[in-house]
Formats: C-alpha cells, structure tokens, sequence
C-alpha cells in the first residue's frame, strides 16, 4: 500500500489479510531470547506437538517477553530501542492528554499482555480499553481492547502487518494504529464486518483521525518529532 503525504482518508480501502505467512517458529535457526534457565531446555527444543498457552507463560521469568499467536511461542526482543520508546512515550502523552480528562477509558503501554484467548496473548506498544469495557481488566486484560498500537520495526514488520492485524480483526479490535517509524507515518484502520478498514492514514505532515475516539486527531509530526 502506497503511503500518502499529509492527509488522506479513504473508508473504502480494505487491509488484506495473508494468512500464508504464519510467525517463524524457533528452533535450532532461530533460538528464542533470553530463557530462564529452567526453561532454556524446553525452549531452545520444543515438543513438535507443543502448543503453548496462556498458562505456560506464567512458568517465565518477568524479563522473558513472549507473544503466543495460534499456539506457537513468538520470541519478543528483550528491550526496544531508543527510538521506539520515544515515539511510544510521545504516542501515550498525545492519546492521554485527550482520553484522561473527558474519563473515557484506561490508556497503557507495553509491557502489558492481552490474553485474546487461551493460545492467543498479545503485547500491544499501546492500548486502550473504553469505560463501558473495562470489564475485561483483570491481573491482564482478557479480552480485546477498544484500540492497540504497533509501532513497526524491520524485525516484526510482517508480523504486524499481517499476523497481529488478522488475530485482531478475528478477535474484535475496534481500532488498529500502524505506526510507521521508516516512513514517519500513522495508518488508523478500522473493523467492519469480519475485517479492518482504512478509516485514515497520514505521513510525514497531516493528522490522522480516530473513529473509536471521536474528535482525537493526531498530528504525525508530533509523534516522531525532529
């Protein structure tokens, strides 16, 4: 999809969902990150039949950040870089500074897991639960929030773009923001029917507009700054 400068909105446009490429899983070409050492066995050789769940994560330590997509364990990197961070410390003072004083919901930033179901957990860079859902907060949240954010990386690009944007359609997400660092950009997409929509995409210069939060726009200058 070619990105387009300033502002440009086009409801009609429809994100297509490519289910032929499923997350990697590790093995001995791709070792997961950072295992304990009572796990580091069962990690670095799983089970071929191992299908992972919620409950298995709580045999991790803390540090140990893992995504579970369909049953397969997703190795998360240790810490973002700089960068990511400023843009997602940026991103929650933008979306906070308008969801906190009209009490709208709650705002959060990763690292905070969402348990979409058993053999699916997600760590969203951002997410935000409207009043009228705030049910869904447990110890984690167990069910899907009314908005995520994914700031992109080279690393989980494919991931994100298609992965994490089919388990959030399935799984009901209202809003999905792609956050393009490379091209300085911010997609908002939107669930209708069985899948997401583009709603409204800026870069470089232009603001994007939210649909779950009527009247938040975001200028996309302000999220990746100088």
């Amino acid at each position: 999809m070619r990105l387009l400068k300033g502002r440009a909105h086009d409801k009609n446009a429809r994100v297509p969902i490519d289910n032929a490429h499923a997350p990697q899983k590790a093995g001995a070409d791709r070792p997961f990150l950072l295992a304990s050492p009572a796990m580091a066995a069962v990690l670095n050789n799983p089970p071929a039949s191992k299908h992972w769940t919620f409950a298995d994560l709580a045999q991790f330590d803390e540090s140990e950040r893992y995504e579970i997509y369909d049953g397969q364990l997703i190795p998360m990197a240790p810490s973002p870089d700089f960068h990511h961070q400023e843009i997602a410390a940026n991103l929650h003072l933008l979306l906070s500074g308008f969801v906190r004083p009209r009490q709208l919901g709650k705002l959060v930033f990763a690292p905070a897991d969402v348990v979409l179901s058993d053999d699916n957990v997600v760590q969203p860079d951002l997410l935000f639960i409207a009043k009228e859902n705030l049910g869904i907060i447990q110890k984690q949240v167990h069910g899907a929030p009314d908005l995520v954010v994914e700031i992109l990386s080279p690393s989980t690009l494919r991931y994100d773009r298609q992965n994490k944007l089919e388990l959030y359609a399935r799984f009901g997400v209202k809003e999905y923001w792609i956050v393009d660092p490379a091209n300085r950009s911010l997609e908002i997409l939107v669930f209708e029917g069985n899948r997401f929509a583009v709603h409204s995409i800026a870069a470089e210069t232009g603001l994007a507009e939210s649909k779950v939060l009527p009247g938040l726009s975001i200028d996309v200058a302000h999220i990746f700054g100088e």
